[in-house]
Parts: C-alpha cells; sequence; structure tokens
C-alpha cells in the first residue's frame, strides 16, 4: 500500500468516508518533524543544494514585475559595484526556506506566522549554489490550541564557498504528535 500523507488535523473537515476513516497516521510518511522533534539550540544542516541559474532570476522578476535593472539589465549591472548582475534577493529568501521543507516542515506545520531580521549580507550570482543550515532558537505551546505549538528558527543560506548570502527567523506553528495531542 503507498504511503498516504494524512494527518487527522489537516484532513479534519473532510467528510468520513470508509476509506477515509481505514486510512492512519503513518510517522514514516511525514519528513518534516513535530514540535517535540525540535528542541532549542538544535542545527540542522541540509543536504540539499540548489544551483541558481540565470533562468530562475529572470523568471522570478518576470513574474513579480520587478524591473530592478541590477537584476535584468547586464549593460547596468556591469556599471555596478557588482560588476554583473545579482539575484533577486526575495528569490534567494524563498528558496532558502524551500531548502528547509523537507527536513523541517513538510506536512507538519500548519503555517508560517512570519518572517524577521531578514539580512542580505552579501550578493547571489548566477551559478552560485545554494546550502541552508537552521537553528531552533525558542518554542513554546500555542496558547489557545494544544494540538500545537510555535518554534522560532533561524535559517542561513550559504554559496557554495560557505559565505552567508542570507539569514531570516523565521516563526512557525507546528502540529503536535497525534498520539501526544489526544
Amino acid at each position: 500500500m503507498p504511503c498516504v500523507r494524512t494527518h487527522p488535523l489537516l484532513n479534519a473537515s473532510k467528510p468520513k468516508t470508509p476509506t477515509a476513516q481505514k486510512q492512519t497516521f503513518k510517522d514514516e510518511c511525514m519528513p518534516g518533524k513535530y514540535f517535540e522533534d525540535l528542541t532549542v539550540g538544535m542545527r540542522i544542516k541540509h543536504a540539499l543544494g540548489r544551483t541558481v541559474t540565470e533562468m530562475d532570476n529572470m523568471l522570478f522578476n518576470a513574474l513579480t514585475l520587478n524591473t530592478q535593472p541590477l537584476h535584468i539589465n547586464e549593460d547596468f549591472a556591469a556599471k555596478s559595484q557588482y560588476g554583473t548582475r545579482i539575484v533577486n534577493g526575495i528569490f534567494t529568501l524563498g528558496l532558502v526556506i524551500g531548502i528547509t521543507v523537507s527536513d523541517l516542515t513538510e506536512g507538519t506545520i500548519i503555517a508560517n506566522i512570519g518572517y524577521e531580521r531578514v539580512l542580505h549580507p552579501h550578493p547571489v550570482f548566477h551559478g552560485d549554489t545554494i546550502y541552508v543550515e537552521s537553528e531552533v532558537l525558542h518554542k513554546r505551546d500555542s496558547s489557545s490550541k494544544p494540538d500545537r505549538g510555535i518554534v522560532r528558527l533561524k535559517h542561513m543560506g550559504l554559496n557554495q564557498n560557505g559565505v552567508v548570502v542570507v539569514e531570516v527567523e523565521r516563526s512557525v506553528l507546528f502540529l503536535k504528535k497525534p498520539e501526544v495531542r489526544s
């Protein structure tokens, strides 16, 4: 039988059919971590890396209507302090968060609550490969919902040379394990 990515809370509003009632939660099907799996001070070095291409940057800027010439105009950017186009920082931020999903949050969160302290200390260029390291800064039970908790994470995006290109703190509403919530 294939792995069913399900969680009782996430499927709560769906009608109970005989098939749905037979489906049970399987921890091995959820690669993300639950609230109880995370401890303050825990560090995760994410194995996934992603090389940023010119197409990534151009497509992102087109989709977001960003006409910043540092991102899309090589002639303009060549005369800047960077000497070439730089990758859109919002794309880089999204990529860093995305790289963390399979290790941290896939199937085990309700929502991202907020992003704070976003820093871009070094630009990203076409051809750079981004890696991510995460740290658990703080966690607490939800004051209104006993089946979840809030975790504050710090993510650092690094290029292939180990240079930090983005830092961000993120607050996330994590699910608790079903057996803990019962």
